[in-house]
């Protein structure tokens, strides 16, 4: 199907698409980013139900303000998709953003949950990668058309090295959108005062969010070159969970685009994991 929408508890119109059958896995993006993220990860999970949303001020969904672009609202708002379609429980892939609202949502709603991925993601972040996100989250970039998006992206994702024909210029129409005077972003820029408040305390941790998560089946896929996610956090999540199923990609800062060779083999070992852990 074809994007759909359905309305939040607060009425908020939130934009979804939910396409195949078996498994339900729901997808939930980074920070700015929409369910077209997604799309290099759909031949994957050809075999499942593959469910992703655009959250609230971001992609087609309503823009709600900066007080509603928080961990708690989105994770409710991914809850109250779940009960539109009539899923009693789903497995979630997360990248980044997605990540900490699957740790939440295994917190306060960990029935709901048949299992995580976490695409580079984890319960404690670089303070250098948060500080580069706050860099450029909510402004627009100085680049007069996508094709100079592109040609800068090389440069501002570190940590990435060969990728395929034509990605820089497919990632840079998935973050901006081009404007008659310019380019402009693809989200609410309120998204700029929501994550400087989260900010305040930026050594926070979620370690407890992370132990929230025991007994489900769960996987980790690491950007060799991230800026987010640290080798040491990465070595403390393996020491909690040390059945955790684990990828690193090479080549790949933050986040890995979920087609890597690597990429697709943890997801493929977690679906198989999932489905023996609901049978």
């Amino acid at each position: 199907m074809g994007v759909a929408f359905f309305q939040a508890g607060d009425g908020a119109r939130l934009a979804y698409r939910d396409e195949g059958q078996g498994l339900p896995v729901l997808c939930l993006a980074g920070l700015t980013r929409s369910m077209d993220d997604f799309d290099y990860l759909a031949p994957t999970l050809a075999d499942c139900r593959m469910i992703r949303m655009d959250y609230r001020g971001r992609g087609q969904s309503d823009w709600t303000g900066a007080a509603t672009y928080t961990v708690p609202q989105e994770g409710a708002d991914a809850l109250a998709l779940l009960d539109h379609l009539g899923i009693e429980r789903a497995a979630i892939i997360g990248t980044s953003r997605g990540g900490l609202i699957a740790m939440y949502l295994a917190a306060v709603a960990k029935d709901r949950l048949l299992g995580v991925c976490l695409n580079d993601v984890g319960p404690a972040l670089t303070r250098s990668g948060l500080e580069a996100i706050m860099d450029h989250v909510g402004r627009r970039p100085t680049a007069r058309t996508l094709g100079e998006v592109a040609e800068r992206l090389p440069i501002a994702l570190r940590g990435f090295g060969a990728v395929p024909e034509g990605r820089w210029a497919e990632e840079a129409a998935r973050l901006y959108r081009q404007a008659d005077d310019g380019v402009d972003l693809t989200y609410d820029p309120a998204l700029r005062d929501s994550f400087l408040a989260a900010m305040k305390n930026p050594d926070a941790t979620a370690w407890p969010l992370f132990d929230a998560m025991a007994g489900l089946p769960l996987a980790l896929i690491h950007g060799a070159g991230s800026d987010l996610l640290s080798d040491e956090t990465v070595a403390e999540m393996q020491r909690r969970r040390p059945d955790m199923i684990y990828g690193k990609v090479p080549g790949r800062g933050h986040i890995p685009w979920l087609d890597e060779a690597e990429s697709v083999a943890v997801v493929r070992a977690w679906v198989e994991a999932v489905g023996r852990g609901a049978s």
